[in-house]
């Protein structure tokens, strides 16, 4: 789960990392009140989405007074913020961060990411904050320092110096920059983090450091654990159907492509989407029904499927292992009855009860296209997408 920088610096702050002063608006009216309760002759307003490189793109304002800031918000507020990230239908602005003004004299980036080849925490600094960290690591790999972090012991001091030191930092400001990293750590474990991410972290001419801005993101399987940061999840910056689809307990994504996909199991939800791709079609979504799918999973996520305006045909891959396959076969039934479908549906259905499934759709009355394999059902999806062409 993502969550919006103003509530990243909220969980860093929590585990000692420094960050400006300032508080998040939802109107024009409260950026007024914020601005004016800090006091201060320029304040900075940031728009909070789920995206970077919002400086660019207009997002980032710097204003002075209260007066000022209000009058910019009402410009910010309601704004298509359009970034490398969003694409070309961006993200509207509802939310801005109001916050003290920052002295520079160094950036710096940290952050802590998953090595997911190597199945390792691996903690990363460069000398080059305020850029994004993968042009650096195209342009200047040399320039990013890494530490993998042992599972069995965590991160270690010397780690902590080693990188301070590998920055340029000295004295006291090595020692901070120690704590600092480990408090990132801490932020990361504690937090049930899978990324976190301080860029900038400036160095400030009074020799101090400071989370100018701060990304976490959050593993999902563990919010159980954090109703608070759960009470963090702003819908609004999610895809409409991926949050429908997480009501029912289905694992979806939304893709770019033409072919709505139905699976039971990850790897096998994977699978299909290359065979589609090998085909000649590109998937349309990523969505596993689960291996203990009832009917009305099965309904509710083949309304989700047809509910993508992309979405020209759908291939429904099922192997009755746990789930059998004629409940499956009911389920795709009933809901093709409610919906109203008028795209082709291949069906490929193995295991438990696949006979019986099979006679289920076939006496249907419904126009399916029913798969002996995988093979064949990617065939006759990619054949049905070119005769409505």
């Amino acid at each position: 789960m993502k969550i919006h920088e103003y509530q990243a610096k909220e969980l860093m702050a929590r585990h000692g990392i420094p960050v400006q002063r300032g508080g998040v608006a939802f109107t024009p009216q409260e950026v007024r009140k914020i601005a004016e309760t800090l006091k201060l002759a320029t304040v900075v307003l940031k728009a909070q989405v789920h995206a970077g490189g919002r400086g660019k793109a207009g997002g980032i304002k710097l204003v002075k007074g209260a007066a000022e800031a209000e009058e910019a918000a009402r410009k910010m507020f309601g704004m298509k913020l359009v970034t490398p990230q969003t694409g070309s239908e961006g993200k509207m602005v509802r939310r801005i961060l109001v916050t003290e003004v920052a002295a520079i004299e160094r950036e710096l980036y940290a952050g802590i990411v998953l090595d997911r080849n190597r199945s390792e925490l691996v903690f990363m600094v460069s000398s080059e904050g305020g850029v994004e960290i993968e042009k650096v690591a195209a342009a200047t790999p040399e320039k990013i320092i890494r530490e993998t972090i042992d599972r069995a012991v965590g991160f270690r001091p010397f780690q902590a110096r080693r990188m301070a030191m590998a920055l340029g930092l000295e004295g006291p400001l090595q020692r901070e920059a120690g704590k600092l990293f480990t408090n990132l750590y801490k932020t990361f474990m504690e937090e049930d983090c899978t990324l976190v991410e301080i860029n900038p972290l400036v160095v400030t001419p009074a020799q101090e450091l400071l989370a100018l801005d701060g990304k976490i993101n959050i593993d999902d399987n563990a919010l159980f654990r954090h109703p608070d940061i759960l009470a963090m999840r702003d819908l609004d910056e999610e895809d409409a159907l991926e949050v429908e689809a997480s009501k029912s307990q289905l694992n979806y994504i939304k893709l770019d492509g033409n072919v709505g996909c139905m699976v039971n199991g990850a790897g096998l939800a994977m699978a299909t989407m290359d065979i589609i791709k090998l085909a000649g079609a590109e998937p349309a979504n990523f969505l596993d029904v689960g291996g203990g799918a009832s009917e009305e999973t099965v309904e509710n996520g083949f309304r989700i499927i047809l509910s993508d305006a992309n979405v020209k045909a759908v291939l429904i891959n099922i192997f009755g292992g746990i789930v059998r396959c004629d409940r499956v076969a009911r389920g795709v039934i009933e809901a093709t009855k409610k919906v109203g479908v008028s795209i082709p549906v291949v069906v490929r259905l193995a295991g438990t009860n696949a006979e019986e499934a099979a006679v289920l759709l076939k006496g249907s009355g419904l126009n399916f296209g029913v798969a002996a394999n995988l093979a064949d059902a990617a065939r006759m999806v990619v054949a049905s997408l070119q005769q409505r062409n």
